[in-house]
């Protein structure tokens, strides 16, 4: 049996093939899921995607399984902890973001509104499908993601420019960038909701 065609950035990595296939690109409006990926994308910043791939449980533990509730609490001992722990990127000024946007989404659940309120506001309410058929048409940002980040960011959450939001509106979902020719697409009958 052929094997399904995939976007170009894809490697042979079998770890790497399950994320695109089975997440990557999948509309995601759980708020812990959502806090991951905006921790795993801001974390990824000067590194490659791979590499926190194969941290992702590390962070995961570390990081309470995302719950922003019991991220929020984490003081500065915790702090100094996770910096010589293996399991994740020991970069002080990512870790201290993550700790600093748990507290913001419970600043947003304060007033009513949720880290995916403002995620999805940002294509309003609705998967934005793209229809890229080449690795090199595929933006690093978009008007959406510059939007959102300032939004973000005015709302105090770190480690959020526009190139990182825009790779966490593809991660989420918010953002199709299947390519064209890979079998997710859904010109291709890949799900976008």
């Amino acid at each position: 049996m052929k094997a399904p065609v995939r976007c170009a950035w894809v490697s042979d990595d079998a770890g790497y093939r399950r994320y695109h296939d089975e997440e990557w690109g999948r509309p995601e409006r759980d708020e812990h899921r959502l806090f991951e990926m905006l921790t795993l994308e801001g974390a990824q910043a000067g590194l490659s995607w791979l590499t926190i791939l194969r941290k992702r449980e590390g962070y995961r533990r570390a990081f309470a399984g995302f719950d922003p509730t019991r991220v929020a609490g984490f003081d500065t001992a915790r702090v100094e902890r996770l910096l010589a722990d293996p399991g994740i990127v020991r970069h002080r000024g990512k870790i201290e973001s993550t700790v600093n946007n748990a507290r913001r989404i419970l600043a947003l659940w304060e007033q009513g509104s949720s880290l995916a309120a403002l995620t999805w506001a940002a294509v309003e309410d609705a998967p934005r499908v793209n229809r890229w058929s080449t690795l090199k048409e595929v933006p690093g940002r978009s008007p959406e993601a510059e939007a959102l980040a300032r939004d973000l960011k005015k709302r105090g959450f770190r480690f959020v420019g526009p190139t990182t939001v825009y790779a966490y509106l593809q991660a989420a979902g918010v953002v199709n960038d299947h390519l064209t020719d890979c079998f997710l697409h859904p010109d291709r009958g890949g799900r976008v909701e």
